[in-house]
């Protein structure tokens, strides 16, 4: 009964890192300006400004486009599949949700009501893509955007699993793949930034965790260390280039955590002030003044 308990605990805080996820990446680039679609190369980078607008239709049809035009790439499906997730947050409410900065608030979630053929796409999506990614890396073990899909698509994995279906053993499953994925990216491009922003919080959420519980997660191939994951975190805020704002909000939650909260507070703050037409970072510091 006890163990059982500690696994409960263990997958529930491990789930935090993506109910947080999903928050920051609906809310990190509100304040951008929308990407100008007449282009006749529309980039990733357009897509994820769209998708951070949550303009989910122009976001899909710019990752279209994109894929179009560079067809055996895997990250124009690994693109489509996030901004479909992040829709289907975003319609199932997630994306409202407060902060869960402990393990019971978690634990408490609801299990959603998936959209099945918004999900099929979804599933599709990500099939699409790690076939390419594998295609790929039979021919070339180094090809960073096929090891950059790969990645992405795990974490997708997870946070659909976390976040919508509530499994949180499959979730826990699809973190260690995204992690071994993203040592492998980091072994090939040291200065793929953004790679560092699962295995931080991952580290830094489990390194939370009780001796025991910490025992336990390793069982599973999943370890943790607080200092550690609060680094990686850092480097992705500092240097990142899809995920800095996410890093700057994973930072936030961890701070609170941390008993820190002006150090929250003046990354929200200046995350409000980048992005003022985003109520998310007003809220949660008024939250934080409030002493909830």
């Amino acid at each position: 009964m006890a163990t059982d308990l500690c696994c409960r605990r263990a997958l529930s805080a491990i789930g935090l890192a993506f109910i947080v996820g999903g928050l920051c990446l609906s809310a990190a680039a509100a304040d951008t300006p929308v990407a100008n679609t007449s282009t006749i190369h529309p980039t990733l980078d357009d897509g994820f400004t769209l998708l951070y607008n949550l303009d989910f239709d122009q976001a899909h049809q710019v990752f279209m486009s994109w894929q179009h035009e560079y067809p055996g790439n895997p990250m124009g499906p690994t693109c489509d599949a996030a901004g479909l997730l992040f829709s289907e947050f975003h319609r199932l409410g997630v994306l409202e949700g407060q902060f869960y900065v402990n393990d019971q608030a978690f634990a408490a979630r609801k299990k959603l009501d998936p959209d099945p053929a918004l999900r099929d796409r979804f599933n599709a999506a990500l099939e699409q893509a790690e076939s390419k990614a594998k295609t790929r890396l039979a021919t070339d073990p180094k090809d960073r955007d096929a090891l950059f899909a790969m990645t992405l698509s795990s974490g997708l994995r997870a946070d659909y699993a976390a976040l919508i279906e509530k499994r949180n053993l499959a979730s826990l499953h699809y973190t260690k793949v995204a992690n071994a994925w993203a040592d492998q990216l980091l072994e090939v491009d040291p200065n793929c930034y953004d790679a560092h922003i699962a295995a931080g919080f991952s580290k830094y959420i489990i390194g939370s965790m009780s001796a025991p519980v910490r025992w336990i997660v390793r069982l599973g191939g999943v370890s943790g260390d607080r200092q550690a994951g609060i680094r990686e975190m850092q480097v992705t805020a500092k240097r990142g280039r899809y995920l800095a704002p996410f890093a700057r909000m994973l930072l936030a939650i961890a701070y609170v955590r941390e008993k820190d909260k002006p150090r929250a507070r003046e990354l929200l703050a200046s995350l409000r002030d980048e992005f003022p037409r985003n109520p998310l970072f007003a809220r949660e510091i008024a939250r934080l003044d409030a002493g909830q």
